[in-house]
């Protein structure tokens, strides 16, 4: 045991430095806030986006396009998608009847979610009828399902 190797406890010594703490720290006087300015007074707060009266970049830029606000935003679900889903026997166990895809089972399935408008496109084949519940479909999504067998609501 030396005076040498003595160390303070873990946690004991706080390595920051403490600001506005008078000169003899190093850091009083003006307690690196600089001289004069709103960002040197107490109760400094500044907007999203200020640029210290340069005009804001947002407000620079031109502005363009066209953001109807009248858009309907479907999820869009893919034929193939429903047939792989129509095979899954977590959803349909008994694959001898015609599987009834509905909005509920889309969204256990991670293929939309609550609040989102599905439609059903014709990307993919169908080997089995399938009776599908969507808020809308391509035409020859609706042509392919009823080619099977298969019913749309």
């Amino acid at each position: 045991m030396d005076l040498s190797t003595l160390k303070p406890a873990e946690g004991s010594v706080k390595s920051r430095r403490r600001i506005g703490r008078g000169q003899g720290s190093g850091r009083g006087g003006t307690s690196t806030r600089g001289h004069k300015g709103a960002k040197s007074r107490s109760g400094y707060k500044h907007k999203v986006g200020f640029e210290g009266g340069q005009m804001p970049i947002q407000r620079r830029l031109p502005k363009f396009g066209f953001n109807n606000i009248n858009r309907v935003d479907y999820r869009p679900v893919n034929l193939a998608a429903l047939e792989h889903l129509a095979q899954d026997t977590t959803f349909f166990p008994n694959q001898a009847e015609t599987a009834v895809i509905t909005k509920d089972i889309l969204v256990a399935a991670g293929l939309a979610s609550r609040n989102d408008l599905v439609k059903i496109l014709a990307q993919g084949e169908l080997t089995r009828p399938i009776q599908v519940e969507a808020d809308a479909y391509s035409a020859r999504a609706k042509e392919l399902i009823e080619a099977q067998g298969g019913s749309i609501q």
